[in-house]
């Protein structure tokens, strides 16, 4: 074998060996921050809300996810403590609650644990990390829809908006990138159920979200006469 092919081969599965290693530890684009609005969540789910809902837009969860839309689910199986993360719990609670059960934070942040925030390693170090991480977006960072919508005199007050309106309001406070609006028809009335914020995979920038809901979802956002 000459010593030019011997180099090449070489060069392939060194390059193969760093393909496989850095798929294995990263194996995602971007970030999905997904806020729901606690009224219209409650509204949507098949079981009632036990407790009243704020009129908030709160967490649902952040997503590492991939711009092929192949999902990331399920990288563990480990418990948070509520001794583990006794330092930040009151602030969890009033922007991550369980919306559905308040007397189960715990469960529903175990889950988004689980389920989602796992697969962000190495931008994600661990579970304590994962919630740090969305306390700071969502209030350090300023990345509250409600606070966002609120600025552009949008409030929940129950009125019909367009979907332009909406988009252009938190287009305005996430520097120009477009997001991407979840709703549901309820009662002959489309309600405006979730916002997701996008970030690259090391959560340093906004980009625009890749992926929305094609004409036809249930969960596609009509053009005019949405609730909020």
């Amino acid at each position: 074998m000459g010593t030019t092919r011997m180099v090449y081969i070489v060069t392939m599965l060194f390059s193969l060996i760093v393909l496989i290693l850095s798929s294995s530890t990263v194996g995602y684009d971007y970030f999905q921050f997904t806020q729901q609005y606690q009224p219209a969540a409650c509204n949507s789910n098949p079981t009632p809300c036990k407790d009243p809902p704020d009129k908030l837009f709160t967490v649902h969860g952040l997503w590492p996810s991939n711009m092929n839309r192949s999902e990331l689910f399920n990288c563990s199986s480990s418990n948070v403590t509520y001794a583990k993360i006794q330092n930040i719990r009151t602030q969890l609670e009033m922007i991550w609650p369980n919306v559905f059960n308040r007397k189960n934070h715990l469960g529903f942040w175990n889950r988004e644990w689980n389920k989602h925030g796992a697969c962000g390693y190495p931008t994600i170090r661990n579970d304590l990390h994962y919630f740090q991480t969305v306390i700071k977006m969502y209030i350090t960072q300023k990345q509250n829809v409600s606070d966002i919508l609120s600025k552009a005199k949008i409030e929940p007050d129950g009125n019909i908006r367009t979907q332009k309106e909406i988009v252009d309001a938190i287009r305005k406070g996430i520097h120009g990138k477009e997001p991407n609006l979840k709703c549901q028809k309820n009662t002959q009335m489309t309600e405006l159920v979730e916002v997701t914020l996008c970030s690259d995979g090391n959560l340093k920038q906004f980009i625009d979200c890749p992926h929305h809901f094609p004409n036809g979802s249930r969960h596609n956002c009509p053009t005019n006469h949405i609730l909020y």
